[in-house]
Protein backbone atom coordinates (compact mmCIF):
# COMPACT_ATOMS: atom_id res chain seq x y z
CA UNK A 1 0.00 0.00 0.00
CA UNK A 2 1.26 3.42 -1.16
CA UNK A 3 2.51 6.02 1.93
CA UNK A 4 -0.05 8.60 1.44
CA UNK A 5 -2.93 5.32 1.55
CA UNK A 6 -1.59 4.01 4.55
CA UNK A 7 -1.75 6.80 6.44
CA UNK A 8 -5.40 7.80 5.71
CA UNK A 9 -5.95 4.33 6.67
CA UNK A 10 -4.56 4.54 9.58
CA UNK A 11 -6.14 7.83 10.11
CA UNK A 12 -9.55 6.57 9.41
CA UNK A 13 -9.08 4.06 12.04
CA UNK A 14 -7.76 6.28 15.08
CA UNK A 15 -9.42 9.48 14.59
CA UNK A 16 -12.93 10.49 15.92
CA UNK A 17 -15.66 13.08 15.07
CA UNK A 18 -13.57 15.71 16.77
CA UNK A 19 -10.25 14.82 15.00
CA UNK A 20 -8.39 13.36 18.27
CA UNK A 21 -7.06 10.31 18.44
CA UNK A 22 -8.74 7.43 19.70
CA UNK A 23 -6.96 4.81 21.58
CA UNK A 24 -8.09 0.72 21.77
CA UNK A 25 -7.77 -1.78 24.29
CA UNK A 26 -4.95 -4.91 23.17
CA UNK A 27 -4.22 -7.92 25.08
CA UNK A 28 -0.19 -9.06 25.90
CA UNK A 29 1.32 -12.14 26.89
CA UNK A 30 5.22 -11.50 27.91
CA UNK A 31 6.72 -14.70 28.57
CA UNK A 32 10.95 -14.42 29.97
CA UNK A 33 12.93 -17.25 28.67
CA UNK A 34 13.48 -20.05 31.42
CA UNK A 35 16.44 -20.97 33.62
CA UNK A 36 19.15 -23.77 32.92
CA UNK A 37 19.12 -27.04 34.92
CA UNK A 38 21.90 -27.49 36.82
CA UNK A 39 24.75 -30.34 37.02
CA UNK A 40 25.21 -34.00 38.03
CA UNK A 41 28.56 -34.70 39.60
CA UNK A 42 29.95 -38.10 39.14
CA UNK A 43 29.00 -40.60 42.01
CA UNK A 44 27.34 -37.36 44.12
CA UNK A 45 24.98 -36.02 43.09
CA UNK A 46 22.08 -34.67 40.23
CA UNK A 47 20.86 -31.63 38.76
CA UNK A 48 18.02 -29.86 39.95
CA UNK A 49 15.43 -28.28 37.25
CA UNK A 50 15.70 -24.62 36.29
CA UNK A 51 13.25 -22.07 36.95
CA UNK A 52 10.09 -20.88 34.14
CA UNK A 53 10.61 -17.60 32.69
CA UNK A 54 8.64 -15.08 34.34
CA UNK A 55 4.57 -14.49 32.87
CA UNK A 56 3.18 -11.26 32.45
CA UNK A 57 -0.51 -11.22 30.87
CA UNK A 58 -3.18 -8.06 30.58
CA UNK A 59 -5.02 -5.44 28.63
CA UNK A 60 -3.35 -2.75 27.57
CA UNK A 61 -4.63 0.66 26.17
CA UNK A 62 -2.83 1.03 22.52
CA UNK A 63 -2.70 4.38 21.05
CA UNK A 64 -2.55 4.88 17.00
CA UNK A 65 0.72 5.61 15.82
CA UNK A 66 2.72 4.41 18.74
CA UNK A 67 5.58 1.66 17.64
CA UNK A 68 5.65 -1.19 20.43
CA UNK A 69 8.91 -2.89 20.74
CA UNK A 70 9.17 -6.61 22.11
CA UNK A 71 12.50 -7.96 23.22
CA UNK A 72 12.22 -12.06 23.38
CA UNK A 73 15.03 -13.51 26.36
CA UNK A 74 16.55 -16.66 25.20
CA UNK A 75 17.10 -19.00 27.75
CA UNK A 76 19.68 -19.44 30.38
CA UNK A 77 22.64 -22.13 29.92
CA UNK A 78 22.68 -25.84 31.22
CA UNK A 79 25.86 -25.90 33.81
CA UNK A 80 28.12 -28.45 34.17
CA UNK A 81 29.03 -31.03 36.66
CA UNK A 82 28.12 -29.51 40.55
CA UNK A 83 27.45 -25.54 39.11
CA UNK A 84 24.08 -23.87 39.04
CA UNK A 85 22.44 -23.63 35.78
CA UNK A 86 22.37 -19.74 34.52
CA UNK A 87 19.00 -17.85 34.57
CA UNK A 88 16.91 -16.59 31.12
CA UNK A 89 16.69 -13.50 29.68
CA UNK A 90 13.98 -11.11 30.50
CA UNK A 91 11.39 -10.12 27.83
CA UNK A 92 9.68 -7.07 27.69
CA UNK A 93 7.23 -5.10 25.79
CA UNK A 94 7.67 -0.97 25.63
CA UNK A 95 6.28 2.00 24.16
CA UNK A 96 4.59 5.33 25.30
CA UNK A 97 2.30 4.29 28.43
CA UNK A 98 3.58 0.74 28.78
CA UNK A 99 6.13 -0.76 30.12
CA UNK A 100 6.30 -4.64 30.73
CA UNK A 101 9.22 -7.12 31.63
CA UNK A 102 8.81 -10.69 32.63
CA UNK A 103 12.16 -11.53 34.58
CA UNK A 104 13.94 -14.59 33.44
CA UNK A 105 13.85 -18.03 35.69
CA UNK A 106 15.96 -18.85 37.72
CA UNK A 107 19.11 -21.69 37.23
CA UNK A 108 18.75 -25.04 38.50
CA UNK A 109 21.44 -26.06 41.48
CA UNK A 110 23.36 -28.89 42.03
CA UNK A 111 24.25 -30.49 45.05
CA UNK A 112 25.19 -28.06 47.80
CA UNK A 113 24.33 -25.09 45.59
CA UNK A 114 21.43 -23.54 45.73
CA UNK A 115 19.60 -22.72 43.00
CA UNK A 116 18.63 -19.19 42.35
CA UNK A 117 15.73 -16.88 41.97
CA UNK A 118 13.96 -15.27 39.05
CA UNK A 119 10.75 -15.31 37.18
CA UNK A 120 9.62 -18.62 38.59
CA UNK A 121 12.84 -20.19 41.16
CA UNK A 122 14.99 -22.74 40.32
CA UNK A 123 15.43 -26.12 42.06
CA UNK A 124 18.05 -26.29 44.74
CA UNK A 125 20.66 -29.10 45.02
CA UNK A 126 19.75 -31.84 47.00
CA UNK A 127 21.60 -31.02 49.94
CA UNK A 128 20.01 -27.74 50.35
CA UNK A 129 17.18 -27.07 52.90
CA UNK A 130 17.55 -23.38 53.20
CA UNK A 131 13.95 -23.09 51.66
CA UNK A 132 13.13 -23.63 47.73
CA UNK A 133 14.64 -20.08 45.81
CA UNK A 134 11.65 -17.58 45.15
CA UNK A 135 9.91 -16.31 42.05
CA UNK A 136 8.66 -13.25 41.49
CA UNK A 137 5.58 -12.20 42.71
CA UNK A 138 2.83 -11.88 40.03
CA UNK A 139 4.88 -13.93 37.56
CA UNK A 140 6.11 -17.01 39.14
CA UNK A 141 6.56 -19.65 41.97
CA UNK A 142 9.20 -21.00 44.08
CA UNK A 143 11.55 -23.80 43.13
CA UNK A 144 11.81 -26.60 45.04
CA UNK A 145 13.64 -27.07 48.37
CA UNK A 146 16.46 -29.78 49.00
CA UNK A 147 15.33 -32.46 51.36
CA UNK A 148 19.00 -33.84 52.39
CA UNK A 149 19.50 -36.01 49.54
CA UNK A 150 21.49 -36.44 46.86
CA UNK A 151 18.78 -35.60 43.98
CA UNK A 152 18.04 -32.00 42.85
CA UNK A 153 15.12 -30.74 43.61
CA UNK A 154 12.56 -29.14 40.57
CA UNK A 155 11.86 -25.38 39.01
CA UNK A 156 9.03 -23.54 39.79
CA UNK A 157 6.26 -22.76 37.18
CA UNK A 158 3.80 -19.93 36.59
CA UNK A 159 1.40 -21.79 37.73
CA UNK A 160 2.58 -23.89 40.89
CA UNK A 161 6.00 -24.25 42.77
CA UNK A 162 8.70 -27.14 41.82
CA UNK A 163 9.19 -30.57 44.22
CA UNK A 164 11.21 -30.85 46.85
CA UNK A 165 14.19 -32.93 46.70
CA UNK A 166 14.47 -36.33 44.78
CA UNK A 167 13.81 -35.53 41.17
CA UNK A 168 10.54 -33.74 41.46
CA UNK A 169 8.29 -32.73 38.83
CA UNK A 170 8.92 -28.93 37.75
CA UNK A 171 6.44 -26.72 38.72
CA UNK A 172 3.10 -26.27 36.30
CA UNK A 173 2.30 -23.20 34.07
CA UNK A 174 -0.22 -21.07 33.28
CA UNK A 175 -2.86 -21.70 30.60
CA UNK A 176 -3.42 -18.69 27.99
CA UNK A 177 -6.19 -18.61 25.22
CA UNK A 178 -4.45 -15.44 23.50
CA UNK A 179 -3.89 -17.54 20.13
CA UNK A 180 -7.51 -19.01 20.02
CA UNK A 181 -6.08 -22.34 21.36
CA UNK A 182 -5.40 -22.76 25.11
CA UNK A 183 -1.89 -23.53 25.79
CA UNK A 184 0.21 -23.58 28.83
CA UNK A 185 3.43 -21.38 29.00
CA UNK A 186 6.39 -21.18 31.85
CA UNK A 187 6.44 -24.38 33.06
CA UNK A 188 9.17 -25.58 35.45
CA UNK A 189 12.22 -27.90 34.63
CA UNK A 190 11.90 -31.05 36.43
CA UNK A 191 14.68 -32.24 38.61
CA UNK A 192 17.49 -35.38 37.81
CA UNK A 193 16.28 -38.80 39.03
CA UNK A 194 16.16 -41.22 36.42
CA UNK A 195 13.82 -39.50 34.37
CA UNK A 196 11.22 -36.77 35.70
CA UNK A 197 8.93 -34.66 33.92
CA UNK A 198 8.75 -31.22 33.57
CA UNK A 199 5.82 -28.68 34.20
CA UNK A 200 3.34 -28.82 32.04
CA UNK A 201 3.71 -25.52 29.75
CA UNK A 202 7.48 -26.34 28.43
CA UNK A 203 9.63 -27.68 31.22
CA UNK A 204 12.18 -29.81 30.30
CA UNK A 205 12.57 -32.93 31.91
CA UNK A 206 15.40 -34.04 34.43
CA UNK A 207 17.04 -37.65 33.83
CA UNK A 208 20.50 -39.71 33.65
CA UNK A 209 20.38 -40.29 30.22
CA UNK A 210 16.99 -38.27 28.96
CA UNK A 211 17.36 -34.80 29.97
CA UNK A 212 15.93 -32.50 27.81
CA UNK A 213 15.72 -28.12 27.16
CA UNK A 214 12.96 -26.09 28.01
CA UNK A 215 10.72 -25.77 25.07
CA UNK A 216 11.43 -23.09 22.72
CA UNK A 217 9.16 -20.15 23.17
CA UNK A 218 7.34 -20.95 26.13
CA UNK A 219 9.82 -19.92 28.90
CA UNK A 220 10.38 -23.63 30.59
CA UNK A 221 13.03 -24.37 32.81
CA UNK A 222 15.21 -26.98 31.45
CA UNK A 223 15.81 -30.17 33.25
CA UNK A 224 18.35 -31.19 35.51
CA UNK A 225 21.93 -33.13 34.36
CA UNK A 226 22.01 -36.46 35.76
CA UNK A 227 24.08 -39.90 35.02
CA UNK A 228 25.31 -42.68 36.83
CA UNK A 229 28.95 -43.84 35.31
CA UNK A 230 31.09 -42.22 33.05
CA UNK A 231 31.69 -38.14 32.85
CA UNK A 232 29.47 -35.61 34.57
CA UNK A 233 26.75 -34.57 32.74
CA UNK A 234 25.12 -30.99 32.10
CA UNK A 235 21.93 -29.60 32.85
CA UNK A 236 19.71 -29.01 29.52
CA UNK A 237 19.32 -25.47 28.33
CA UNK A 238 16.31 -23.24 29.35
CA UNK A 239 13.74 -22.04 26.62
CA UNK A 240 14.00 -18.95 25.36
CA UNK A 241 10.25 -16.63 25.92
CA UNK A 242 7.66 -15.49 23.91
CA UNK A 243 5.58 -12.14 23.33
CA UNK A 244 2.22 -12.09 22.08
CA UNK A 245 -0.06 -8.97 21.44
CA UNK A 246 -4.28 -9.51 20.56
CA UNK A 247 -5.71 -6.40 18.97
CA UNK A 248 -8.59 -5.66 17.12
CA UNK A 249 -8.78 -6.55 13.44
CA UNK A 250 -10.48 -3.20 12.43
CA UNK A 251 -7.22 -1.39 14.22
CA UNK A 252 -4.59 -3.49 13.00
CA UNK A 253 -2.13 -1.56 10.62
CA UNK A 254 -0.03 -4.62 9.41
CA UNK A 255 3.17 -2.29 10.40
CA UNK A 256 5.40 -4.68 11.85
CA UNK A 257 9.40 -5.81 12.29
CA UNK A 258 11.26 -8.77 13.00
CA UNK A 259 9.07 -11.32 11.25
CA UNK A 260 6.41 -11.66 13.38
CA UNK A 261 3.82 -14.81 12.95
CA UNK A 262 0.61 -12.97 12.41
CA UNK A 263 -2.84 -14.90 12.55
CA UNK A 264 -6.45 -14.03 13.20
CA UNK A 265 -8.95 -15.10 16.29
CA UNK A 266 -12.64 -14.30 15.54
CA UNK A 267 -12.34 -10.77 15.55
CA UNK A 268 -8.65 -9.97 16.90
CA UNK A 269 -5.60 -10.13 14.64
CA UNK A 270 -2.70 -11.48 16.89
CA UNK A 271 1.37 -10.88 16.26
CA UNK A 272 3.34 -13.77 17.97
CA UNK A 273 7.16 -12.50 18.64
CA UNK A 274 9.23 -15.54 18.80
CA UNK A 275 12.60 -12.96 18.19
CA UNK A 276 12.68 -9.23 19.15
CA UNK A 277 10.35 -7.28 17.08
CA UNK A 278 8.29 -4.09 16.67
CA UNK A 279 4.89 -3.37 16.10
CA UNK A 280 3.08 0.22 15.31
CA UNK A 281 -0.14 0.79 16.08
Amino acid sequence: MPLLSRLAASSAKGFGMYGLVVPYTARYLVVAGGGGGGGWIDGQANGAGGGAGGLLTNTTIFTIGVTYTATIGQGGAGAGGGSRGANGQNSTLIGTGLSVTAIGGGGGGSYFTAGATGGSGGGNGGRVTSGGPAGTSGQGNAGGNGNGNTEGAAGGGAGGVGSDGNGGSGGVGLQSDITGTSTYYAGGGGGSNQTTTGGLGGGGTGGFTGKTAGTPNTGGGGGGGGGSNGPPLSGAAGGSGVVIISVPTRYYTGITTGSPTVTTNGLNTVIKFTSSGTYTA
